[in-house]
């Protein structure tokens, strides 16, 4: 058996918290599978984004909330599975998008347009790909803003 490398919870949730862009996984209509990335901030446990009503991905969300966030390292892995749901409390994810974005042409701070896409979370993935039987964690979430239960060697 593979000896265990556990993963703090702590640590997913500095790299959720730390990341710039968020690769979001949707699906048409049709099934077929869209990908896109997005700027977002991890707040209280769930990740807010916002789009344009007429982006491909708000239209597939609209029809179907089902959604997977990815951020961007495939070494240090982290996967979040959830639906997602338009929100008008975005007034502390706004603040936090402000801080961490700017427009590249402007320099100007960046709003979180509301209504935004909170995703709320219900599994998640993670692992070192240096390290990936011995770090391989899946997380079950509970209610927002608390900490995801750690599963050993599940990744399914």
């Amino acid at each position: 058996m593979t000896e265990r490398i556990p993963t703090a919870w702590a640590e997913v949730r500095l790299r959720l918290e730390q990341a710039r862009n968020y690769w979001i996984v949707t699906h048409r209509p049709d099934g077929r599978p869209h990908a896109a990335p997005v700027w977002g901030v991890w707040l209280g446990g769930r990740l807010y984004f916002g789009t344009s009503p007429d982006a491909v991905k708000a239209r597939n969300l609209v029809a179907d909330p089902r959604v997977a966030v990815h951020l961007e390292s495939a070494d240090n892995l982290v996967i979040v599975e959830g639906t997602a749901a338009l929100t008008e409390d975005v007034a502390r994810a706004d603040e936090l998008y402000a801080a961490k974005y700017v427009l590249p042409r402007t320099g100007e701070r960046c709003g979180l347009p509301g209504p935004a896409w909170v995703v709320t979370p219900v599994i998640g993935h993670s692992w070192a790909e240096i390290a990936f039987p011995e770090t391989m964690t899946r997380w079950r979430f509970g209610p927002p803003g608390t900490d995801p239960a750690p599963e050993a060697n599940s990744y399914e």
